[in-house]
């Protein structure tokens, strides 16, 4: 009789341990894969991006050094000079040549061009890693073994990705690849400055309207719970305003 009971005892907690295994499978599956589609646009998104500013960069980087043409334009003029000089029998001398002077509005756009180029390659690099580790996840939570066995390691995988939030790298990529676009709108700004007013004013508006929109995005989820819209800083600011509301409660 009481091997009996230890029997059915076993059949039952196997039973219990596989419907674990089986619910906890299906939800680590879905959250893994969502992240890996999330990665692949950013992947697609990044290296599109990046090709296209580096477009623009091949242009910008030139004006951080000396044009060759104004300085053979500034030759000729000098050797025309001296010749004409020569001719009417008077004395020539050479001006001292002026340095060369980046102007402001280079240095700017194409720092901020660079670092927007870091940050897509960085946000690329990361999700790549992202997608690895996933794979990494559902390999090794695909182990057969006994109900009890898969279980533990659900859970410790699991609780690996929240003691190491997991969650938070994968808020980060998009964030990175927003910020490396609202960048190269203001490196256009600056590009354009000395290029045509006109055209300027029109990208400083739609890089305004872009900030805009974003902020009410943002700050639309702690307003409105039901709000389907949100951005990566919206989890930010809202464990920021919790934490200022446990403040003023103490």
């Amino acid at each position: 009789m009481p091997e009996e009971i230890k029997e059915n005892h076993a059949a039952s907690t196997a039973k219990i341990w596989g419907v674990y295994v089986s619910e906890a499978q299906k939800y680590d599956t879905a959250l893994v894969e969502s992240w890996r589609s999330d990665m692949d646009g950013m992947l697609i998104f990044a290296g599109l991006f990046s090709a296209s500013l580096t477009a623009f960069i091949i242009e910008s980087y030139k004006t951080l050094n000396a044009d060759s043409g104004d300085t053979t334009v500034l030759l000729l003029r000098q050797i025309s000079q001296q010749l004409a000089a020569t001719a009417n029998g008077t004395s020539f001398s050479l001006p001292d040549p002026k340095p060369f002077i980046v102007p402001g509005t280079s240095v700017v756009c194409n720092a901020l061009w660079f670092i927007s180029l870091g940050l897509s390659l960085s946000c690329a690099l990361i999700a790549t890693l992202l997608e690895q580790w996933a794979r990494d996840f559902l390999h090794r939570a695909d182990m057969r073994s006994a109900p009890v066995i898969r279980a533990r390691i659900f859970s410790f995988l699991y609780y690996g990705l929240k003691r190491f939030n997991m969650h938070i790298v994968v808020e980060v990529i998009p964030l990175l690849l927003h910020t490396s676009l609202i960048l190269f709108f203001a490196g256009l700004v600056v590009f354009l400055m000395p290029v045509n007013t006109t055209m300027m004013v029109i990208t400083a508006v739609l890089l305004l309207l872009i900030i805009v929109i974003y902020v009410g995005l943002t700050l639309l989820p702690l307003v409105y719970l039901d709000c389907p819209y949100r951005t990566p800083l919206s989890g930010a600011f809202w464990c920021f305003l919790q934490s200022l509301r446990r403040l003023g409660e103490s």
